[in-house]
Order: structure tokens, then C-alpha cells, then sequence
């Protein structure tokens, strides 16, 4: 029998907002659903136990425990990801992938690997994708999460995941063995990476071997995670494949299980099929801080502080002119929440400087170029707090703007210059080389980076207007520009001469930009 397609047509889905979208299919998927389910559970799919023509009912006398043991021996966990709570001295979220349920998940963690004495319970978060005609089957997928709170400051962990059939403590599976460190108690020297739009391919492996190498205390994802959804316009006529995410979560796992990885949320990582707003895949795979003023709604928005830095994450399709499927969905509550929180940490008598993080760009002149949601709502606030450096993806380049101020080119900041936001205004980085297809700069515009410099001048480009057109609009703050894959690192240096050092890297490992941030007061 020909399986129905439960998409919504293409001409439909483009006069539907997200929610309207998760509604009809809601609507027509939920009885299917419920169906699917029941039958999972009568054949012991979600019990974790198998026999050996497919799944088996679970036993109902004493045997259940031994024989979900022996299933759950089978089912190896993947995909590890940290990230902290809202204290990275003291918190820490545990995330891993299941290819099946299973009994009675956990974390074992400890401060030798050969003694993981403290047992965390875990919990299960299902995702169910339904199946559309001639596209995929439907997918289940298992995620698993961990809270640990109440640990100590500087201190270096090691932990193992597991579950009823599984136990990292047990010989067999001791390679499996991770550690994370917590944040220190005072502030020190320590380097983050950061980039967005990194996908899955050879190309993103290998920024992830040059992110590995500079040995950052954590990393920024600004967005664009994986591209499950390849069009990225937040509608469910967008092609899309979750098991894409199976597929990033084990690349992604030889720097994820040891380096915090805090995600933000780009377009394509809008996925129709969950939720109203598209986020319920987002909040089924990764635990994030929850100190966002929204984080059931808005998971990509989030803050924290680490040694002399306050950071804060955004999810910019709250403001975009140009995809504007989820435009105004927190009806300006997320905007408020960035001026308190904003606020709060240039207040802080500990916090040196604030790096903001989001997807779409403020100011860019690739293919995307500049978004003007972003520039209205939230660069009058950037200017109000001195933010001191912000980092967008979206754009698949490197470009990085002189310090900007009040629209105009507050300080001329080129390679190896440095900046102070109180007097100049904040620089842009837009890190979008994570690892997908790269884009171009507009025509007539060359790459201007470390040891490839040329001339500054002037570049025609534009920016998204409210009425989804685009303004056309010559810049001068665009100063450093490279088209290959590339991240940036940034050192934070605390003490009487608090700096943050930026420095941009191809994926060879070498340097293509250089600058610093110091503030005056």
C-alpha cells in the first residue's frame, strides 16, 4: 500500500506561518501517530528489547531485567555533547544520542577514570519525524540528557554514559571514558573558538580538528547546525532528513564530548515538523543554559560568564527581515530580555567584556549581506551596553567589519589594529566558514585578509528592509574578507590590562586575521 503524504504543498506552506504549519500537521499526524506508537510498544521498540526476527514483546516476569540488560549491551551510546548550565563553574549538561530507548539511562562521573563514583539519572527525549511519500521512512530518534550541578570550580572531570546493558565503569567499554573542566572560581587566561554554518562533511571534520587544536574552554555554534533542513526557510516544504543529525552528532562527538558546545539557532535549523515554532528538535537535542527569559520557546537564547566575559546568545529569526518565518514570534520579549541581561553584565564588577552571538548578519556583504531586522532591533541596545564584539554566521565567508558606530565607521581596525568599544564602537566578525559550501563576495569585490591585503575600498552592497525587499547601500566597515573555510579564536586576557586577542584561521591553521579589544573604562 502506497504510504499517504502527510506534507503540506508547497503552495500552501508558503501563506502559512510556522505555527499555522505545525497545526495542520498536527492535525493530520496525530491519530497516524498514536497508531505507530501503540504498535511500537506492543513489539517492545520502546523498551529497548529485540529478538532475532525484530522487536520482541518485553517479558513480563523477573527475566525483563536480565534480558533488557542483554539488549541494552547491544545498543552502544553516540553523539556525546556538553554544554553548561547556567554557572559554568559549577554546571554541566550531558547530551548523547540511542539508536533505540533504553532502560534506565545515566551519567557516571568522577575525578579519576577508574573511579566514576556519582551515578546522574538521565532523561529520554524522543523525536518522531512521520514519514512523507517517496521522501524517507518515518524516523524515531532517542536523545539522552544529564544535568550535573553542585560541582567544583577549575576542576577537571571524568564521566561515561550508559544505560541498563551498559555501564562505563565496566572494562569493556572504559574507552569510552570523557572528560569535561568546569569553569575557574577567579578569572584567568582562557581561548573560545567560534563559527556557524558547519553542516556535515569533510570540510566541517576538519575545522573541527583546528578547533580541537587550540584547546578552547568551550565553543560558540552560531547557527546553521547540521542543514537536516536543506532550504532553510522554516516551512514543511523545505527538504529535510533528520538522520542528518545522526550523522553530525558522531562527526561532531570527538570535540563535543570534551568542549561545551552552546548553539544558537539559524534558519535552517527551524524544523516545521516538531513544533509551532519549529524548535522542538532544537530543545530534543541539545540542554542549554536555562537562564533565557524564554527557554521552552526560544532555546537559542541564553547567557552566561566565563572567568572576565559575559556572553549572550540570540536566536536572530525572532527579528529577521529577510526569512521572516518566525519573525516577532516572542512578540519583542526576547528584546527586552537582551536589554536587562545586557545590563546586568556590564554591571557585573567581574565581567571585562560582552561577546554576543547570533545568526543572521548585521552587517555583511555576501550573498545574504546585511539583515535589517537585526540593525533595528538590536544594534541601538549593542550601542547602548558598548557591547565589545558581536559574531553572526549566515554568510559562508570570513568578513569582519572596523569597529562600527552608529552605523559609520567609528575606527579604522585593520589587520593586527586593536579597538576600544567606549571610544569606537563594536566590531562585527561574520564566521560563517564553519564547513558548508562556501559563497562569494559581490562582483568586483577581492578578499582582503593577512597576507592577501589590498587596498580598502568602498563595496557596494545591501541590507533586508522590513517589506522582505532589499536597499541597496555602499559601505566602508567591510576590512577583512576571505572565502575559505575558517574559525576564530579568541583569548581572554583578565587583569589591570583586560584585552580579548581575535584572531581568524584557515583550515590549514593559518592565520588570516588578527585584532584586539581593549576597553578604556
Amino acid at each position: 500500500m502506497e504510504t499517504p503524504d502527510f506534507g503540506i504543498p508547497p503552495r500552501l506552506a508558503s501563506r502559512m506561518s510556522m505555527a499555522e504549519q505545525h497545526e495542520y500537521l498536527r492535525t493530520r499526524l496525530s491519530r497516524r501517530r498514536t497508531l505507530m506508537t501503540a504498535g511500537a510498544v506492543a513489539g517492545g521498540l520502546l523498551t529497548g528489547c529485540s529478538g532475532p526476527s525484530g522487536p520482541a514483546a518485553a517479558p513480563a516476569s523477573g527475566a525483563a531485567t536480565a534480558t533488557s540488560r542483554v539488549a541494552g549491551a547491544a545498543i552502544a551510546p553516540f553523539g556525546r555533547h556538553l554544554a553548561f548550565g547556567a554557572d559554568p563553574r559549577t554546571r554541566m549538561r550531558i547530551s548523547w544520542q540511542v539508536p533505540f530507548a533504553v532502560r534506565r539511562p545515566f551519567v557516571r562521573v568522577g575525578l579519576r577514570p577508574d573511579d566514576l563514583g556519582r551515578r546522574i539519572e538521565a532523561e529520554l527525549r524522543d523525536l518522531h519525524t512521520p514519514a512523507r511519500a517517496g521522501v524517507r521512512p518515518a524516523v524515531e530518534q532517542y536523545y539522552l540528557h544529564a544535568a550535573l550541578d553542585g560541582l567544583h570550580p577549575g576542576t577537571t572531570y571524568y564521566y561515561g554514559v550508559g544505560h541498563d546493558g551498559w555501564d562505563p565503569a565496566a572494562a569493556a567499554h572504559r574507552s569510552a571514558i570523557a572528560t569535561f573542566r568546569t569553569a575557574p572560581a577567579t578569572p584567568e587566561r582562557f581561548v573560545f573558538t567560534a563559527f556557524g554554518d558547519q553542516g556535515v562533511g569533510r570540510s566541517a571534520s576538519a575545522n573541527d580538528d583546528v578547533l580541537l587544536r587550540r584547546r578552547p574552554a568551550f565553543h560558540l555554534h552560531a547557527g546553521d547546525i547540521c542543514y537536516a533542513d536543506a532550504a532553510g526557510t522554516g516551512s514543511t516544504a523545505d527538504g529535510y532528513d533528520p538522520r542528518t543529525w545522526d550523522l553530525f552528532l558522531q562527526q561532531t562527538e570527538p570535540v563535543a564530548r570534551s568542549v561545551p558546545w552552546m548553539v544558537t539557532t539559524g534558519n535552517h535549523d527551524m524544523e516545521a515538523w516538531y513544533s509551532p515554532d519549529g524548535y522542538g528538535g532544537q530543545l530534543a537535542r541539545f540542554s542549554l543554559p536555562d537562564s533565557g527569559f524564554d527557554p521552552h520557546g526560544t532555546p537559542g537564547a541564553y547567557s552566561f560568564a566565563y572567568g572576565n566575559v559575559g556572553f549572550v546568545a540570540l536566536d536572530a529569526n525572532d527579528v529577521s527581515y529577510e526569512i521572516p518565518a518566525n519573525l516577532g514570534h516572542s512578540d519583542g520579549r526576547q528584546t527586552a530580555w537582551l536589554d536587562r541581561t545586557l545590563g546586568a553584565l556590564r554591571a557585573a564588577r567581574d565581567v571585562d567584556f560582552v561577546v554576543v552571538f547570533f545568526h543572521h548578519c548585521a552587517y555583511a556583504t555576501a550573498k545574504h549581506a546585511s539583515d535589517g531586522g537585526v540593525r533595528d532591533a538590536w544594534l541601538p541596545l549593542f550601542a547602548r551596553h558598548q557591547v565589545d564584539l558581536v559574531i553572526n554566521g549566515h554568510n559562508h565567508v570570513y568578513e569582519r567589519t572596523d569597529a562600527v558606530r552608529g552605523g559609520e565607521v567609528g575606527r579604522a581596525v585593520p589587520v593586527g589594529g586593536s579597538t576600544d568599544p567606549v571610544r569606537d564602537g563594536t566590531v562585527y566578525v561574520t564566521a560563517g566558514g564553519g564547513g558548508r559550501n562556501l559563497f562569494s563576495f559581490p562582483s568586483g569585490v577581492a578578499d582582503s585578509y593577512e597576507g592577501h591585503v589590498t587596498a580598502h575600498d568602498a563595496v557596494r552592497s545591501f541590507r533586508w528592509t522590513a517589506s522582505r525587499a532589499t536597499e541597496a547601500e555602499t559601505v566602508e566597515w567591510s576590512r577583512v574578507r576571505y572565502t575559505g573555510f575558517s574559525l576564530l579564536s579568541v583569548e581572554a586576557l583578565p587583569g589591570p590590562r583586560a584585552r580579548l586577542a581575535v584572531s581568524a584561521l584557515a583550515q590549514d591553521g593559518s592565520r588570516i586575521d588578527h585584532f584586539e579589544v581593549r576597553r578604556s573604562q
